[in-house]
């Protein structure tokens, strides 16, 4: 899945020239949390988010500090502080290196970024010009369309079987595992031992989501390789 698949191409944006009354307002009629800011070419040149309007001094939040703090922090980050927090302009306040994807990046980079810089949406670009954004409740409507329940298919306990077998074995962590997997009506039994607790529950999770499975039993058990002692699903085996 891919950003042009996800994204909504219908950005509310904000010009550069435009003044920080006019992105709050945009953000409040559209309920944003953040925009992205664009020149008159509609290139993306900085985003500006919520946060970039906490300190204000319309509203008395802009930061103060004690004379021993300001000695140390300088004229020049006292002066900075205040031109953030009295200037009109959105170009003043926005983020300029913004975080950005071209539209034929993959979901899963999408989510990468996300929690790497831990943001909230992704500006899509085609070139430079904007196309659109993700979101994560963009991700979120996308991972509902794709859990829908795929039609029940006939599978033979034999394919179904091979199907649990072979996806077990394209995980590294399950090349240590001795579980057994016996099939019967659709019934999957699954038997032996793993050495971690998080290896029975992805096994089982593995099986139950395989097209044509009926039902799961797990009868998996776990060892402790430093006390030696099993586990089974309910406890000690």
């Amino acid at each position: 899945m891919q950003a042009r698949d996800i994204l909504q191409p219908r950005v509310v944006t904000v010009p550069d020239s435009a003044t920080v009354q006019t992105a709050v307002r945009l953000m409040l009629q559209h309920h944003l949390s953040g925009l992205p800011v664009v020149d008159g070419n509609h290139r993306l040149v900085g985003i500006v988010t919520e946060g970039d309007f906490l300190r204000r001094a319309e509203i008395g939040t802009q930061r103060r500090h004690s004379r021993w703090v300001e000695f140390v922090l300088g004229a020049g980050r006292l002066a900075d502080e205040y031109y953030q927090a009295h200037t009109r302009h959105v170009r003043d306040v926005m983020t300029r290196d913004v975080v950005a994807v071209q539209e034929n990046a993959e979901a899963a980079e999408i989510v990468r970024l996300m929690e790497k810089h831990r943001i909230k949406r992704v500006p899509v670009l085609r070139g430079d010009a904007l196309v659109g954004i993700v979101s994560r409740a963009d991700l979120l409507r996308a991972f509902a369309h794709a859990a829908r329940p795929a039609p029940a298919t006939p599978g033979t306990d034999a394919t179904i079987r091979a199907a649990i077998v072979a996806e077990m074995n394209r995980q590294t962590w399950g090349a240590g595992n001795t579980a057994n997997v016996v099939v019967h009506d659709g019934i999957v039994e699954l038997h032996g031992a793993v050495l971690d607790e998080r290896e029975r529950l992805a096994i089982r999770v593995m099986a139950e989501n395989t097209p044509g499975v009926k039902k799961v039993e797990d009868h998996l058990f776990w060892v402790d390789v430093v006390s030696g002692m099993a586990f089974g699903p309910t406890g000690v085996a």
